[in-house]
């Protein structure tokens, strides 16, 4: 039996993520927008960055792809959509309901340093990638004064 040792930061950083999107979606509340309450909720999303991209990949489980936007404005990226829900209470009976369904909207900000143009979109699985090309820029040249 392998041993592993346990990492408290590890915890720490699930709880303030969890801890973050519950204080998210209670500010969504009281800004006035649509809310929870009328069924809005925010998927999850993962943004990283390598040397030459900036990737948003969001959870979007349930979801048509035809129910989804994806739109760039300045430096600003919004992802907006909808999961519906379809009630065929005749054949079901719920006894608890913990997915969330409606619209939901999230905003990102991007980099000046990106290639708006050749923004890319995957989906697949549910997973929604969004791939940002980084402009390269050249090394400069040292100019002699």
């Amino acid at each position: 039996m392998a041993f592993v040792r346990w990492d408290p930061f590890k915890d720490l950083i699930f709880l303030q993520e969890r801890m973050s999107r519950i204080f998210d979606e209670a500010l969504m509340q009281y800004k006035g927008s649509s809310g929870l309450a009328s069924g809005a909720w925010l998927p999850p999303v993962d943004i990283y960055e390598t040397g030459d991209k900036i990737v948003l990949k969001a959870e979007l489980p349930g979801i048509e792809i035809a129910d989804v936007s994806i739109e760039v404005d300045q430096s600003v990226i919004t992802l907006k959509g909808e999961r519906r829900f379809v009630k065929n209470l005749s054949e079901e009976n719920y006894h608890r309901m913990e997915r969330f369904y409606g619209t939901f909207q999230r905003e990102f900000s991007l980099p000046q340093v990106v290639e708006k143009e050749s923004i890319t979109a995957n989906f697949l699985d549910g997973v929604l990638e969004i791939t940002v090309p980084k402009i390269i820029e050249e090394p400069g040249k040292s100019v002699k004064i």
